[in-house]
């Protein structure tokens, strides 16, 4: 290999140098995002089958639909809401379904089940995907002008405008108002002309029409001929001739009024307190958040000298922030990191020219895992830039390993004549070298099978570490030879054989405690237990999680008023609220949605969401900030049912259908018995310490005036029952008959009655129909009213009815929470036939963690696998096998003793820990020959060798990993995983110097004692 490696030393450098450029080119290609490209399994399917109740629904759209979906490939969960007219079916599918495949297959299955469904009744489907949330939003107001207004401008300039950006996917517009010409008829002067609101929209309709009436072949030209009655003003609506006689005409005027008003519309929207239009801007799958939001704004500032100077257009929300803040905060650490692992190399080594090397070394290896991260198609995130950091320390250790052998070597031969062979040094350490890069990258195999949401975030960071520490072994092997060839010098050599006088005593105690160990073993029998104890101490007491939390600088407030509430009372109520958040002084913006959601989904008049951004630079943490606005809220105004979450967090719960973290599932035949169970679970964890917002699962629709046609009492009047039913819906809701073009929009004429009889309940009943022989009665000469309390929402999964309890969390971790849960759910009396199971984020939790385990054992399978293969003695492979196992209990006093919780993120560490520590142990035996019999003056000469670079390489590592434990800058996401590496570190450096020598001693022994077969 030396040989070859010097005869082609200028290619294999050159070749280091393209890839290094080429990882350098490849930065800017790579997109941006907050999170990983995730393909979540799950689609939504939202049926509109007009105003039908709840009961109807589930018999006559619901049920039907689930039975059918039921039939789609690979799905594995149904859950169905259904509301007054209105069904979302949620379908979860296994985390390994072609999703475009399932989408047109689910959609295949709703469009043949439409023609069994109500007449009239409607459907669109969609894929679950981070893409259907906003990633940058506007507000648009002013001071001065009409909402209609600032709506048109938004649709006819903005939304176009923005469209047009590079990567963006769909730009949604909320609030604002369409304009509408409203024909307000008087009901007297149509009884006393003999007309009514059917022949004036009749007449509307007829008059406003462009049609083709042929065409005319003249002097060579052919024409179409086109008659045009359109309407193009106010006045010409108004000049609608509705009859003409001997007497005259009647006109549209003399029967009411016609003015210019505003669409009704059951929703509001608002920014910072005004009623606003928002502006939300999806990306397509796998745009770059930070380029889009960049293009974005940059289009969004060409636009403004165009637009009216009182128009304010301002970002409520910008993720490419966070992604910044976030990715900033990984680079910080990965610099900071460096930074650390330089100073340990220079006070371990004290020479530059070995500084040098190494530090060239872990540029190069970015560059060259940037241009990887490129062709697997991956992107910049938390995940990949913090798998990245966590593998600094761990590419400097392959190449100081290498540069320490060789300086050694160098060393002991110094008295040789003739150029010192420094290529074959390195030769010598292409086994172990190799045995510990393979190691490590061994127990991220098991990851790559990874499912569900700790498979989707965590294979990126998985990928991105094995390939970083795949690119560090070849460039230690082939780089870092011939750099250290053209650089060291036999003095530098010598330098770091000469240790300075607190070198030569941490040597020399290492070593006098190595040899203690193996003198008498028994003596790490109590400090062994000790560590046992308490990491069994540590794991009864430490908190578990799903995911990290980390700041996002801004949340989700979601609220929900009494049932039945009107729009302007929940806009009333939410002004309350406004007042309090604004009081905050971490709140910089915000924006509401009321009878809107911002993730889209069923939703009254008397509920919606918040947005609210939190300012940037020193604060109070955003767990503070959300618990004082939940408690406000609260206590002044009461009557409201509130959640509030981070938007990532809401978005990550929404995409898997468990948006919060506690679910309590009761599933029944009889629903009012299971809501009255679901009362009584709530109220009963309701009072468990840390569990709040938690909320029964019952949601109540709007009260409903019913109104029943007598079929005897309208046939005697000579109506049809549907006759008097359109008429009733057009005195009510008005018809919208035709519509005129202005510019490129089209303003809807809707026929319509005076708003002061039809604005109280009692006046429905005095409404005046008109029978086919012109005759008018009352509503209620042919029909029942009365009010009827609104329905409780019906939810279903897996074809079975069920309500759902949930809850979040304050201050307490999932795991010990939900134990309490658990405890006080099993002491209630539920009724008979009802059956209990937990869901949400707690059930994604056990799954995640039940695959981890079976990672952590497969890494530690193949691991053992790999250790035979190095070296096939079973005493070698169980004594580091050994040794790995016992670096776990101080990981878990590690996390315990720092606060930290058991998650998804620190249990991958877990299973890095496996491979690093295995790493070490592979260079402590790389000193011994394991093909024949090795003594304690073996063992103690390897210790002696091997102490200074495991110290060292241990050091950076650790240190390297020390920006990202502490949490510096926006790198909360790998907190946990970066606590978890190091607190085994500090016990896998003393388990291999100081137990696995001892430990092998004692195996090696009752291995050659035991029979063996002839």
């Amino acid at each position: 290999m030396s040989r070859w490696l010097w005869n082609h030393r200028g290619s294999v450098l050159l070749a280091f140098v393209l890839f290094a450029a080429l990882g350098a080119l490849s930065i800017r290609l790579i997109p941006v995002g907050l999170f990983p490209l995730a393909s979540f399994p799950r689609i939504v399917v939202a049926v509109d089958a007009g105003d039908r109740p709840v009961d109807r629904m589930v018999v006559e759209v619901t049920r039907p639909l689930e039975q059918a979906l039921r039939a789609v490939p690979n799905v594995t969960r149904i859950r169905s809401t259904s509301s007054r007219g209105e069904a979302d079916i949620s379908l979860s599918f296994d985390w390994n379904t072609n999703m475009m495949v399932a989408l047109l297959q689910a959609d295949a299955v709703v469009a043949r089940m439409v023609a069994a469904l109500p007449a009239g009744s409607s459907f669109t489907i969609r894929r679950m995907d981070p893409t259907v949330f906003p990633v940058l939003g506007f507000s648009v107001t002013s001071p001065h002008r009409a909402l209609t207004e600032l709506r048109d401008l938004a649709n006819f300039k903005l939304a176009p405008a923005l469209s047009s950006v590079s990567g963006v996917a769909q730009v949604e517009v909320l609030g604002g108002r369409e304009a509408e010409y409203q024909v307000l008829l008087e009901p007297v002067r149509l009884q006393s002309l003999g007309l009514s609101p059917v022949d004036v929209a009749q007449a509307l309709s007829a008059a406003n029409v462009v049609t083709a009436v042929g065409r005319l072949e003249d002097r060579y030209r052919l024409y179409l001929a086109l008659s045009d009655t359109r309407l193009r003003s106010i006045e010409d609506i108004r000049r609608t001739v509705l009859r003409s006689s001997a007497d005259g005409v009647i006109e549209l005027e003399d029967v009411g009024d016609v003015r210019l008003g505003e669409m009704p519309e059951w929703t509001r929207v608002n920014a910072d307190g005004t009623d606003a239009v928002l502006i939300n801007v999806m990306q397509q799958r796998g745009a770059s958040t930070v380029a889009l939001s960049g293009d974005v704004r940059a289009q969004l500032q060409r636009l403004l000298p165009s637009f009216p100077r009182d128009v304010r257009i301002v970002p409520y929300y910008d993720q490419s922030e966070l992604v910044v803040a976030s990715a900033g905060g990984v680079v910080e650490a990965i610099a900071a990191g460096a930074v650390l692992a330089g100073a340990i190399l220079l006070l371990f080594l004290r020479n530059w020219r070995m500084t040098l090397v190494v530090s060239l070394v872990l540029p190069v290896v970015l560059l060259i895992t940037c241009a990887l991260l490129l062709a697997f198609g991956q992107s910049f995130n938390i995940m990949t830039l913090g798998g990245m950091a966590a593998a600094v320390g761990l590419v400097v250790d392959d190449a100081v390993v290498m540069i320490e052998h060789m300086a050694r070597r160098l060393f002991e031969d110094r008295d040789r004549t003739g150029p010192p062979p420094v290529l074959d040094y390195a030769a010598q350490m292409l086994r172990p070298l190799a045995g510990s890069s393979a190691a490590t990258m061994t127990v991220f195999l098991p990851l790559a099978f990874l499912g569900g949401v700790a498979g989707a975030f965590f294979r990126p960071l998985a990928l991105t570490m094995a390939s970083t520490l795949a690119v560090s072994f070849v460039v230690s092997l082939l780089v870092v030879p011939l750099l250290t060839r053209a650089l060291l010098r036999p003095s530098d050599a010598a330098t770091l054989e000469h240790p300075g006088p607190w070198q030569r005593q941490l040597q020399s105690r290492g070593v006098d405690a190595v040899e203690r160990a193996m003198q008498r073993p028994v003596r790490l029998i109590v400090p062994v237990l000790v560590l046992v104890l308490v990491g069994v101490v540590a794991f009864l007491r430490i908190g578990s999680g799903f995911m990290p939390r980390m700041d996002e600088g801004g949340f989700i407030f979601d609220y929900r008023a009494a049932p039945g509430t009107s729009l302007s009372e929940t806009d009333r109520l939410m002004r309350q609220v406004e007042s309090i958040v604004r009081s905050l002084p971490e709140v910089e913006s915000y924006s509401r949605r009321t009878g809107l959601q911002l993730g889209g989904g069923l939703t009254e008049a008397n509920e919606g969401d918040m947005f609210i951004k939190l300012k940037s630079g020193p604060r109070r943490g955003i767990d503070d900030v959300m618990s004082e606005l939940r408690q406000r809220v609260e206590s002044e105004v009461p009557g409201l049912q509130i959640e509030t979450a981070q938007l990532m967090e809401d978005v990550i719960g929404d995409l898997i259908a468990t948006p919060q973290p506690i679910e309590i599932k009761l599933f029944g035949a009889d629903n009012g018995r299971l809501r009255k169970d679901a009362d009584t679970v709530a109220d009963a964890i309701a009072r468990i310490p840390g569990v709040v917002e938690v909320l029964n699962g019952t949601r109540i629709a709007g009260d409903a005036i019913d109104i029943r046609v007598d079929r005897v009492r309208s046939s005697l009047e000579g109506l049809a029952p549907d006759d008097a039913t359109a008429q009733i819906e057009q005195l009510l809701a008005g018809t919208v008959t035709s519509q005129i073009q202005a510019g490129e929009k089209m303003i809807g004429i809707r026929v319509w009655s005076p708003e002061d009889i039809r604005s109280r309940v009692e006046q429905v009943s005095h409404l005046q129909l008109r029978s086919p022989d012109g005759h008018y009665l009352p509503v209620s000469r042919v029909a029942a009213i009365s009010v009827v309390s609104g329905q409780a929402q019906e939810d279903r999964e897996d074809l079975r009815g069920i309500v759902a309890v949930t809850a979040r969390l304050e201050g307490r971790d999932l795991g010990s929470a939900m134990r309490d849960v658990r405890q006080r759910v099993a002491s209630i009396k539920l009724a008979p036939g009802v059956g209990v199971a937990y869901g949400g984020l707690y059930e994604e939790q056990r799954q995640s963690f039940r695959q981890l385990v079976v990672v952590f054992v497969s890494a530690l399978l193949l691991v053992a696998t790999l250790l035979m293969f190095l070296y096939e003695r079973a005493s070698v492979v169980m004594a580091i096998v050994l040794t790995v196992l016992a670096t776990l209990p101080g990981v878990f006093a590690g996390l315990w003793l720092t606060g930290s919780e058991l998650n998804l993120s620190s249990m991958i560490g877990m299973t890095m820990v496996l491979g690093i520590a295995t790493e070490v142990a592979i260079f402590f035996f790389a000193e011994l020959d394991t093909t024949r019999r090795i003594t304690p003056a073996d063992l103690h000469r390897a210790a002696a060798m091997r102490l200074r670079p495991i110290l060292m390489t241990s050091s950076i590592a650790i240190l390297a990993l020390l920006p990202l434990a502490l949490g510096l800058g926006s790198s909360e996401m790998q907190r946990p995983l970066a606590i978890t590496i190091i607190c085994g570190l500090l016990v896998a450096v003393p388990a291999v110097l100081l137990l696995m020598p001892a430990t092998f001693l004692l195996l090696d022994r009752m291995l050659e004692r035991s029979p063996r077969p002839d």
